[in-house]
Order: structure tokens, then C-alpha cells, then sequence
């Protein structure tokens, strides 16, 4: 349908009802009953209270004017658009009437030609004469009012508030996009027709045909279009429910609500009502489609907008650059809107850049995606160099001519603008990472200039340290650079072998300096110096290039500076072994056995070192390559640790462990604290001897025994020969004795507990290895084994010898515990029978 069904709708004598009153008094061929329904749903009038009663010609020209315009479908093809004027009074001489024309079309756009709803504001066609027949023509191309872009921007320049048309825009936009209204409120309807053109023209074609609007309504909260238009009069009211449906701008009073305004809206009204007609034509050019929202339509304005050589803003710029990728409908399109944006903005980052790149190089324009890869080169050396926050890693050029542009630029950077160490050590990283052609003698230069450079640092910072390290470990010429570098200091100045054990020196390896033993030498002591654990491996290799086979004291002190001048015995095991025994060794090398063997030994972990040192010492060799006390002392070491496994009896294992108190020695001094009393309490014990030898235990050691004991006795299931006889020997202690109150304690609990716990049997067999020793006691035993024989029970316990016993002692063990102890067991239930 190209043409206009046209309809009259007013209070009149004669129309298509019958009888006068509000009815369609004329209309085209064709109407249908729909359309019908919604122009008269869209016709009400009501004039503001103080213009009721006019009817002169020229008041009832200040009457309000509603344009109003309805689509029936989202891309405003079914239409309807009418001028509704107030005409006073009815033809029974009564205030109210109005007169509605309306236009209606299946295809709008078709029928007004293009013609936007709003610019039929004040139009010629429009009228406000009842009709003498019901039937009228159809219309075509109806002619627009004086409403065009140019009236648009003469009102806005004039406007007092026209800075508020970007948040017009946007409310419009959500209301079409989103929900709701926006209410329009001026001193007249002539300027709320110029608002809406406004907004009609900055809109997206395709959404303006679907913007409803009114250009008067007297009760906004009545409609629901998407723009309404009110005069001041009267205030407006919505309903609570209804307040948030309704956006309100009143420019009468200058009030205003806060609204987002998208990046879309503000681009749009910077290119303004008169550019805006263009712009969308071109547009066309650029969308899909499918574009409904502001972010929709954001991008391929802006990339018709820089096409046609306006400027974008930096949202703009990041809008079309974002798009750019996705937008596979472009074609060469794309590649020309990446130049575009390119040519015109010089600011762009690398991520920006590289998006571009990307769109030339899928448009075809090789040359641009050329130039912008060039200048992305750049940008991401120097950012890389400078380590910006923005800076990513190089990846290798895999185009031989970019490559070489890239070396050319490098090559330039590093003469021009690099300053510092950590900027040339990341430029040369650059230029790894890329795979750059760059000459051997340029790359050999510029690591010897960059190491001459790091040997004066002090105390880089942990990132550059490491970028260091990553530039030794990938740059092969790096490694010869730092060792040239190093010896060149080296040879300038003497005392400088501590440059090894200083950043960057400490990285290099044994094979960056082959062929340079001084400077391997010097890289092998700052190697102990940080490692100490591995200290006897580097004097060995130490040892190898100065072709020695023995340390003097110069190599000795130069290794073991901290935190004393001393082996550990596990190093000096260790070279023990290592040294060639056909070799005679440096006196300074008895001295240090001598100092090893010396330490003091405070656990099991250090005695047991110290027994492997004795042990590799012991080789006939070795031993004469100690001095005469570390010789006996060697000897004497190993003599208890044989007497340990080898003694048959408790107290001869103690008569073997008489140390002379004039021997300072600590590893038999050790054994005995650590491993004395456990090896005894594991042997036969002869009573009568070891009953004289317990008193010569240390205090001390005493302690250990008799509580090792106790828990024995306590904690056995099976009193074996062994038990038993140490237990003989502890009850039959002589009363004199010179024990402690708390050994004494220990010794009674000893005593007490057999009787109460034991089997008959082996107390029995405890009364038979005392009796010897103790008649008393022994009769005490067989008594209360007696007792507790099964049958009638026995005679009542008398008094006696036991009467002062306890019945336990603690269990807290005395000081020190060795390893081989077992932990006290409190929770263990006594048994007996």
C-alpha cells in the first residue's frame, strides 16, 4: 500500500454512526475496523482548563496541537499518524470538541516517501473541516510542514536548554530499547515538535520509524507512547506505581533528571541534527543488520563517522577497534576503517594497533597492515624496554621483511634511546624473543657493553635480576661476554676474586670458563661461599686445576671462613676418604682432623658422624696422617664401639668405659652418655659384680638406669634373664648406699612391683637370684608368692621390710633421653594374678 487511508474523527451531526455526537464522519475506502479502533484510542483530546471555552479563531490557534504517531509493527511499516486540534464547540454549541485527522499506511515509509512522522508537523494536509461525505480519497505523498533539520538547528542554538538534548536522546533510546516514556513538558507544542525532530533525526532510522510519540497529551500518565509532550498547565502527576515508567523533562521550569548517556548518544550529538541524515546513510554501509541498542549501534556509526572524516572520541576509537575483529561483513570495508582510524588518531595503544593490523590484513590492504605493524614495533619495544605496564612479551616475526625492519629499528633504539642497564638488558631480550637477524659482532658488542655495565651494579632489584638471569640463560654470547667482562676486571685490578660471588658474575657456569682457570678457581670458591654443603666437592675440583692432591692452609681458609675454621665431621669424612692415600698430605691437613675430631658431639646424629670419621681414619695409611692424641683418641673411639657389641656382660661393658679424666674427648665421652646405659640394661647382668659398679654410674647416668628399669619392669609381658637379673641387682642395693632421695624412691618402687604384679613363677625365680644377695628380701619374696598361690588363702601379710616402699616412682624421664629410649607409657593398667 502506497498511498494513505485518511480518517475524520470528531463530534458532528453526520458520519458513519447514524446519529450526531463523537464519530468518524468520514473515511477512506478500505478502513478497516482496526484501524478505526486505534485512531480512536489515539484521538481523545483534552485542552489545558484555561482554553476550554475558547472559540475564536484566534484562541483556538493557542490551543495545544498533538501530533501523534503510532507504528503497529517494531519496524514501522503499519502506521498511523494523526493531527488532532481542539475546534471548541460541537455543533450543539458545547465546549470539548476536537477534530482528529488521521493517515493511516501498510508500508509508511512507501507512502510518505521517506517522510519522517514528525516532520508532518504543521503539514498542509492536515484539516480540521467535517467532511459532507462519508467516504474520502486515500492520499499520496502527503506534503511535510516547515519542520526540517535546518528549523531543528535554529531552535536548538536559540534553546536555553539545548546542552539537555544528549540525555533526551538517551531516555529515548531506553525507552525504545528497554521500557517506558518519556514526558516532554515546554510553553508550547511548536517547541515540543522541534524536541521530538530532534530526537528523530539523531536516531537510527530504523528506530525512529518505530518512536511513538504525542505531541500533546493533557495526563501523561495516561498514554504510554514513547515520547509525550505536555504543556505547564496543569502539574503533572503519576501514581507512585507509575513514577518509574516516566522520564520528565521540563524545559519550562529547567528540570532535568539524571540519565546515562551512552557513548552512541554523545557521538551523535556531537555530529549533530544537521550531519545526522548523512552520517546514516552511511551507516548503512557498516551495520549488520541487527542492531537495536546503543552499544548496537555504537560502532558502525563511528566507523561511518571516521570514513567520512569526522572525529571519533577515544570511546569511538575503542568502539570501531573492538568491532573491528567480529565484523566479518565488512570485506574491504574493514580494511578502509582501520585506516581511517589509523590516519586520524596517532594516540592508539598496542592492543589497538594490533587490531587494526589485523582488519587491513583481513581487508587486503597489505601497505596499511605494513605501516601499522611498523609502528606496533615500536611501541612494543619501547614499552617492553622500559617495562611499562602495558609492555607484553616478544613473539617471533616470522615476515621476512618485517624482521628486517624491526632489526633496523632495534639497532636505532639502542643507539638513540637506551640508558640504562635494565633498559638494554630488555631490549636485548626484545630482540631474542622477535628472532631479530641481528650481526653476531653487533650482538657481541652490545653484551660486552652491557656487561661491563652490570658489573658495577649493586644491589639490582629482583626483577632486573632475573631478567639478567633469563638473558645469561637464552643469549649463548651473553655468557662469553660476562666471562670476557669478568677477567677484564680481574686484570685491571687485583683483589677484585669476590666479583663471583656478586650479581651478575655468580651466574655463569664451569663451562663459561674453560680455558680460564683463575677466573674457575675464583667461580668455584664464591660457589662454597654460597653453598657451604657442597664445599668438599669444589675443593676436590679446586684441587684438580691446580694439579694438588692436598689442600694448603691458604685453600682451607679461604673455604671454611664461616661460621669457624673447622670440618664438620661428615666433611671431614668425606675428605678423609677422597684424599689419595699414597699421597702425603699438608701438615695444615692433620691440624684440621685433629680440630674435627675435637667438636663437641650433642646428638646421635652427630655422634654417628663422628664414628664414620673415626672409622675411614682408621685405614693404617690414613692414621699416620694424624697427630699422636688424635691417634689415640681415633683408637679409643673405636675400642667402645666394639666393647658396645661385643661385651658378653653388663658390668664388663661398664669397666670398658673408664675414660680418663684427663682426656678431654668427646666422642667417647658421647657414647658413653648416649649409648652406656641402654647397651648395658640389653646385657646379662652378673649381680654380685654389678651391684659394686652401679655406684660408680654418674649421677646422671644412675638416673637413666633405674628409670630405663623401672619402665622395663612395668611395661614387660615376659620377664626374661636379663630383666631379671638387673632387677636382683637394683632390690638388692645395701640400704647405705649413696643414692639420691629420688633414686632412692626409684629403687622401692622396683622393689614393690613384682610382688604385686607379676606371676607367681617369676617371682619365684626373682626370689632365687636375691637370696643369694639378701636373705631377708628373698624370704619376703617367697612369702607373697606363697600368698598368692591358688586355693585357701594364705596367712595375712605381716609387717615388715617392705613397709616404707611406695608404690610407684615418677615416670617423667631424667635428662638426657638418648634416641634408643623408649617414651614413658603412663597409661599402661597394672596386671597381676
Amino acid at each position: 500500500m502506497r498511498h494513505f487511508q485518511q480518517l475524520y474523527y470528531t463530534s458532528c451531526e453526520h458520519g458513519l454512526s447514524g446519529f450526531s455526537g463523537f464519530q468518524f464522519n468520514a473515511v477512506s475506502a478500505g478502513v478497516t475496523a482496526e484501524t478505526r479502533l486505534a485512531v480512536e484510542a489515539l484521538a481523545g483530546y483534552e485542552p489545558p482548563r484555561s482554553l476550554v471555552e475558547s472559540d475564536t479563531p484566534e484562541s483556538l490557534e493557542r490551543c495545544p496541537v498533538n501530533l501523534c504517531y503510532r507504528p503497529h509493527d517494531r519496524a514501522g511499516l503499519r502506521a498511523t499518524v494523526l493531527c488532532v486540534r481542539y475546534v471548541g464547540r460541537d455543533s450543539a454549541r458545547r465546549f470539548g470538541n476536537y477534530f482528529a485527522h488521521a493517515l493511516h499506511s501498510e508500508d509508511f515509509p512507501a507512502a510518505g516517501g521517506g517522510l519522517l512522522p514528525i516532520e508532518l508537523w504543521n503539514s498542509p494536509v492536515w484539516t480540521r473541516t467535517v467532511s459532507p461525505s462519508t467516504e474520502i480519497p486515500t492520499l499520496s505523498g502527503p506534503a511535510p510542514g516547515p519542520l526540517d533539520v535546518r528549523a531543528v538547528g535554529e531552535f536548538l542554538r536559540g534553546h536555553p536548554h539545548a546542552a539537555r538534548l544528549p540525555e533526551l536522546l538517551a531516555a529515548a533510546f531506553a525507552a525504545l530499547t528497554e521500557h517506558g516514556s518519556v514526558v516532554v513538558v515546554d510553553h508550547s507544542t511548536e517547541r515540543i515538535a522541534h524536541w521530538f525532530a530532534a530526537v528523530s533525526y539523531l536516531l537510527p532510522p530504523p528506530l525512529s520509524r518505530g518512536l511513538s510519540f504525542a505531541t500533546y497529551v493533557l495526563r501523561p500518565a495516561r498514554s504510554r507512547l514513547h515520547l509525550i509532550g505536555t504543556v505547564p498547565e496543569p502539574p503533572l502527576s503519576f501514581a507512585p506505581e507509575d513514577e518509574a515508567a516516566y522520564t520528565v523533562f521540563d524545559f519550562a521550569r529547567g528540570v532535568f533528571p539524571e540519565v546515562p548517556v551512552p557513548a552512541l548518544v554523545r557521538l551523535l550529538t556531537r555530529i549533530g541534527v544537521g550531519s545526522a541524515r548523512p552520517v546514516w546513510s552511511w551507516t548503512a554501509d557498516y551495520a549488520e543488520g541487527t542492531e537495536e541498542t546503543p552499544d548496537d549501534w555504537h560502532a558502525p556509526v563511528a566507523a561511518a563517522a571516521v570514513s567520512g572524516g569526522i572525529a571519533l572520541a577515544p570511546a569511538d576509537v575503542h568502539a570501531v577497534i573492538g568491532w573491528l575483529a567480529g565484523a566479518g561483513h565488512l570485506g574491504a570495508r574493514g580494511a578502509a576503517v582501520a585506516t581511517a582510524v589509523h590516519r586520524e588518531h596517532r594516540d592508539l595503544d598496542d592492543t589497538q594497533l594490533t587490531a587494526l593490523s589485523a582488519a587491513a590484513r583481513a581487508g587486503g590492504d597489505a601497505a596499511v597492515h605494513q605501516e601499522i605493524e611498523g609502528k606496533l614495533y615500536g611501541l612494543r619495544m619501547r614499552a617492553y624496554t622500559s617495562a611499562a605496564e602495558d609492555a607484553v612479551e616478544p613473539v617471533p616475526i616470522t615476515d621476512p621483511q618485517a624482521r628486517e625492519r624491526a632489526r633496523a629499528l632495534w639497532e636505532r633504539l639502542l643507539e638513540t634511546e637506551v640508558r640504562t642497564a635494565r633498559e638494554r638488558t630488555r631490549l636485548l631480550l626484545w630482540a631474542v624473543g622477535a628472532r631479530l637477524p641481528v650481526p653476531s659482532e653487533v650482538m657481541a658488542r652490545e653484551t660486552l657493553t652491557l656487561s661491563h655495565a652490570l658489573l658495577g651494579t649493586t644491589a639490582p632489584a629482583p626483577g632486573f635480576r632475573r631478567e639478567v638471569a633469563e638473558l645469561v640463560r637464552v643469549l649463548p654470547v651473553m655468557r662469553t661476554s660476562l666471562a670476557t667482562a669478568v677477567e677484564e676486571a680481574l686484570e685491571r685490578r687485583t683483589g677484585q676474586e669476590q666479583l663471583f660471588a656478586q650479581f651478575p658474575a655468580e651466574l655463569l657456569h664451569e663451562g663459561d670458563l674453560a680455558g680460564r682457570p683463575l677466573l674457575l678457581e675464583h667461580h668455584l670458591r664464591a660457589r662454597a661461599e654460597r653453598d657451604p654443603s657442597n664445599t668438599v666437592p669444589l675443593m676436590f675440583k679446586i684441587l684438580s686445576i691446580r694439579g694438588r692432591t692436598s689442600p694448603d692452609e691458604e685453600l682451607l681458609r679461604g673455604l671454611w671462613r664461616q661460621p669457624s675454621r673447622t670440618w664438620t665431621h661428615r666433611e671431614a669424612a668425606h675428605i678423609a676418604a677422597e684424599l689419595p692415600v699414597s699421597e702425603p698430605v699438608d701438615p695444615v691437613v692433620s691440624e684440621w682432623f685433629d680440630r674435627a675430631l675435637s667438636q663437641g658431639i650433642e646428638d646421635e646424629d652427630a655422634l654417628a658422624d663422628c664414628l664414620a670419621l673415626c672409622r675411614v681414619l682408621s685405614h693404617p695409611r690414613r692414621f699416620t696422617w694424624l697427630p699422636a692424641s688424635a691417634a689415640e683418641l681415633v683408637r679409643f673411639t673405636l675400642d667402645l664401639e666394639v666393647a658396645l657389641s661385643d661385651s658378653r656382660e653388663a658390668s664388663e661393658l661398664f669397666a670398658e668405659f673408664t675414660i680418663p679424666d684427663t682426656k678431654p674427648w668427646p666422642a667417647p665421652r658421647a657414647l658413653r652418655r648416649l649409648h652406656l646405659v641402654p647397651a648395658m640394661l640389653r646385657l646379662p647382668a652378673d649381680v654380685g659384680r654389678l651391684r659394686g659398679r652401679l655406684a660408680e654410674l654418674t649421677p646422671r647416668d644412675l638416673d637413666r638406669y633405674l628409670w630405663l628399669l623401672h619402665r622395663q619392669v612395668t611395661g614387660a609381658e615376659r620377664i626374661d634373664d636379663v630383666l631379671l637379673g638387673h632387677v636382683a641387682t637394683v632390690v638388692t642395693l645395701p640400704k647405705g648406699a649413696r643414692l639420691s632421695q629420688a633414686q632412692e624412691d626409684g629403687v622401692v618402687a622396683i622393689r614393690a612391683h613384682p610382688e604385686a604384679h607379676w606371676h607367681v613363677a617369676d617371682l619365684k625365680r626373682l626370689e632365687d637370684a636375691v637370696r643369694p644377695h639378701g636373705a631377708a628380701l628373698a624370704d619376703h619374696y617367697a612369702e607373697r608368692a606363697e600368698a598368692r598361690r591358688p586355693g585357701p588363702a594364705g596367712p595375712p601379710r605381716k609387717p615388715g621390710l617392705l613397709r616404707r616402699l611406695t608404690t610407684l616412682i615418677s615416670t617423667d624421664p631424667p635428662d638426657p633421653v638418648g634416641p634408643d629410649t623408649p617414651a614413658p607409657d603412663n597409661s599402661r593398667k597394672k596386671k597381676g594374678r
